[in-house]
Order: C-alpha cells, then sequence, then structure tokens
C-alpha cells in the first residue's frame, strides 16, 4: 500500500483527553477515531490489526473443534425473560422499543440466543458435544466509558459456547477452549496467564481470566514464576480427557491469583517464586452448568431413551480490546511496537528522496518485488521530509522499517531496521530482500 493513497491520520501529540498508553496511541498513529463516548470508528491502519487478531483467534477456535456461526446485533427481550436475566443484568444493558412495541436490546453476550438456537435444532445425544461461535461487534453501556477500546461501549468479542451431556463432558470442552485460549495469545506473540475468577452475571462455578501482563495493566496480579517459561501446547491431544485434564490442571496448579484474592498460605508456600506485575483481562471462560438450558427449557434424548438437560459453557476474547492490551504490554516513547503475528504490515518502506529519479525507481522496484513475495509493505512515498517519514514509521509501530536514500544507494546499500530493537544494518539490495522474505 502506498502511503500517499492511503488514509492515515498520524499525529504528533496526544489528545488531553486519553489518559493511557494504549489510547494516546491508537489515537497519535491513525489507528482510531471516536465517533461518540466510548464509541470508535476503525480506520484503515487500525482495522488490518483488528483483523490479523481476528484470524488468529479464528483459527484457533476451528483447530478446537468449534463452529462458527453469526447471531445478529439485535436481541428479543422475551429471551433474556426466559432466562430470568432481563431484569437483573442492570443499566449496562442498553434496552430498545421497535416501532411496533416489542422490547428488544443490544446483546451485551448471547448465552440466551445460543440456548434458543440450539434448543431448537438438538434432538438428541448425537447431536452433542457442539461448541458454537461467532465474532461480533456488542454494546454494553458503560456509566464511564474510558481508556479508549479498553473500556469503550461498543467492542468486537468473539463468544463461544459449548454444550455437552454431562459435567465430565463439559469440564472436557472447558478444558479445550482453556488450551484453545493459551495458543491463541502465544500465537500473538504475548504471554497470557489463566486465573481463577468469578463468575459474575454469566454464572456457573467455573471460570478463568485469561491476564497478559502490562506494566501499564488495569490490576496488580501475583503469579508463579513458572509462567515466565516457555509452554509448549504443540503436541497436547486435546481429544484425550485425560490427558488434557492432566495437563489444564498442571498449569492452574501453577500459582496465579489477582490482588483481590491472594492466597496467604499459598504464598508462602511459593517463597520466591512469586512474582507480581500489571495485567489486563483479554479473556475469560466460563462453565455453569444448566444455568441457562434448564431454565430455557432445553432437553435431548439419552442414549438410553432418558430425558436429560445439556450442560453448558461460555468463552468469550475481547478482539477489539486486545488492539489496546498489545499496544500496553509492546511500545516504547516513540510509539506502538506490534508483535509481527499481529503487525498491520510488516515492512515500513520509506523513499527518502521522492525527486531523485534513482531512489524513487529503485524504491519503487523494491515495493513490487516484496509485495509479488507475499510481504505486506507500507510504502512512504510521500513528498516529506525524512524525519516526518521516520516520526511516522516509529509510532505506527511496524516491525521492519527499508530505508531507501541517495547517500545509501551510492555506496550500494539500503538501510534496515528492527523496530522492536533499534538494530540498524546497512545491506544490499538483495540481501535486504532475502532478509525480509526468509
Amino acid at each position: 500500500m502506498r502511503l500517499s493513497r492511503y488514509l492515515l491520520p498520524v499525529a504528533k501529540e496526544s489528545p488531553a483527553d486519553a489518559q493511557i498508553v494504549s489510547h494516546k496511541l491508537m489515537l497519535r498513529a491513525g489507528l482510531v477515531r471516536q465517533t461518540a463516548a466510548g464509541i470508535y470508528a476503525w480506520l484503515p491502519l487500525g482495522l488490518r490489526v483488528l483483523r490479523k487478531i481476528e484470524k488468529i483467534v479464528r483459527e484457533e477456535q476451528d483447530r478446537a473443534g468449534a463452529v462458527e456461526l453469526l447471531m445478529p446485533t439485535l436481541q428479543s427481550a422475551d429471551l433474556w425473560r426466559e432466562s430470568g436475566r432481563y431484569d437483573a443484568y442492570g443499566p449496562e444493558m442498553l434496552r430498545i422499543t421497535d416501532r411496533h412495541e416489542r422490547e428488544m436490546l443490544y446483546g451485551p453476550t448471547n448465552e440466551e440466543m445460543i440456548t434458543a438456537l440450539f434448543r431448537d435444532a438438538a434432538r438428541s445425544y448425537r447431536d452433542l458435544p457442539r461448541t458454537l461461535y461467532h465474532i461480533q461487534w456488542k454494546f454494553r453501556d458503560e456509566v464511564r466509558p474510558r481508556f479508549g477500546v479498553m473500556r469503550g461501549r461498543e467492542f468486537l468479542m468473539k463468544d463461544a459456547y459449548s454444550f455437552d451431556m454431562d459435567e465430565a463432558g463439559a469440564r472436557h470442552s472447558y478444558n479445550k477452549m482453556f488450551v484453545a485460549y493459551l495458543r491463541t495469545f502465544a500465537r500473538m506473540g504475548v504471554r497470557a496467564i489463566p486465573m481463577q475468577a468469578d463468575t459474575g452475571p454469566i454464572g456457573g462455578d467455573l471460570s478463568h481470566e485469561f491476564i497478559i501482563l502490562a506494566p501499564s495493566g488495569e490490576s496488580e496480579v501475583f503469579y508463579h514464576a513458572n509462567w515466565e517459561k516457555p509452554v509448549d501446547l504443540g503436541a497436547i491431544d486435546t481429544e484425550d480427557a485425560g490427558v488434557l485434564q492432566q495437563v489444564v490442571s498442571g498449569l492452574v496448579a501453577d500459582y496465579a491469583a489477582t490482588d483481590e484474592k491472594r492466597d496467604p498460605e499459598r504464598e508462602a508456600a511459593t517463597g520466591d517464586l512469586l512474582r507480581t506485575s500489571r495485567g489486563i483481562e483479554v479473556g475469560h471462560i466460563f462453565y455453569f452448568g444448566t444455568k441457562y438450558s434448564e431454565a430455557m427449557g432445553m432437553a435431548v434424548q439419552a442414549k438410553d431413551g432418558t430425558s436429560v438437560v445439556p450442560h453448558m459453557g461460555s468463552y468469550g476474547i475481547g478482539v477489539s480490546r486486545l488492539v489496546g492490551a498489545l499496544i500496553e504490554a509492546s511500545h516504547d516513547d516513540a510509539g506502538i511496537i506490534w508483535p509481527e503475528e499481529v503487525a498491520p504490515f510488516k515492512v515500513g518502506l520509506i523513499n527518502m528522496r521522492v525527486d531523485d529519479e534513482t531512489c524513487t525507481r529503485v524504491a519503487d522496484d523494491m515495493y513490487q518485488k516484496l509485495t509479488g513475495l507475499g510481504v505486506e509493505v507500507l510504502y512512504d512515498d510521500r513528498d516529506e521530509r525524512g524525519g516526518a517519514k521516520f516520526a511516522t514509521m516509529d509510532v505506527i509501530g511496524l516491525p521492519w522499517q527499508l530505508v531507501i536514500g541517495p547517500k545509501g544507494l551510492a555506496s550500494g546499500v539500503v538501510e534496515l531496521k528492527n523496530r522492536r530493537t533499534g538494530e540498524k544494518q546497512e545491506l544490499s539490495l538483495d540481501s535486504a530482500l532475502e532478509r525480509l522474505t526468509g
């Protein structure tokens, strides 16, 4: 993509009303713009990051055996009355009345709707187990939306729902999703720690939050030093319930708790292996048994002909929230530092002198070669000073910067900068191409 044709409104200064790093940098880097309190338009660069995160989430959900569908954002209030949550949910739910005086709501979550859909489709044990998911915009009417996309009112979320014949099956589905979440966040280049959590208005008696460690995180986190080591998730057979239960139990046994739930006995046992940091919640999983299926009259026929109420779980990942969380976990004074897996482009190609015929010819040629080899390139071909181009590339945080200027070309080299380390190398054109495509 040529920057001269792109929409990238980069700002030099942070807006006065932005309080945290991710909000400041998302506005400065031209990722989003606020359109109303807690509601944001995603500009082209921000949308590319959002789609990269969404792709990883979708691939790991599919790998875990979940099946994708798409539910509407507006829901009937009658569904929520079936479960008993309509009046209990609170003012965060945006309630709407349509022209026929039917009560509707802008969905903050989808337990009721998915239960009704599956209730009408499932008849017997042959239809279970099933895990269904979608990636959809939701709305919660926060009393005080702040911190940009970290606590906005409208947000993109992946929510999945499992249906099993009994508690053992439901816990197996829960464990499969537990591992899927660890794989998901690892692919994004961040470490996420699962922590036992309250179930809140979702309900149930088993729940884990997934916390990304970030110095500027929203809450203080205590965790075992084992979580600082890589966790090998590649060889786990998630279909083997016994093996999977052992793996998850072992991971959960590593001490991890928020500051609201400190356990003095376990702290004493952990000793100097206890670590503390700040963290940001980016995912939450729940097992809640028959809370919704029973309330909404769902039943399937078992092998012996009896009627069984399925056990359920739900599993959320804040897709849009992750954009802010990743920035909180990975930035410096100059701007964002994207992990390569979610970066909007891999390379920022800088033409230092667009009025220099040789410079432009070489830069254009390198752009064509890189894109032809499948490398995502943002080509700064604007008629701007070099300092402005460097500042733009630093603030938007692409993993690599390839600088083509007349001085370097006179010596037969270009400059390749690693945004994360700041390391700069002078390389031949062929070597730079090989490095970026290898």
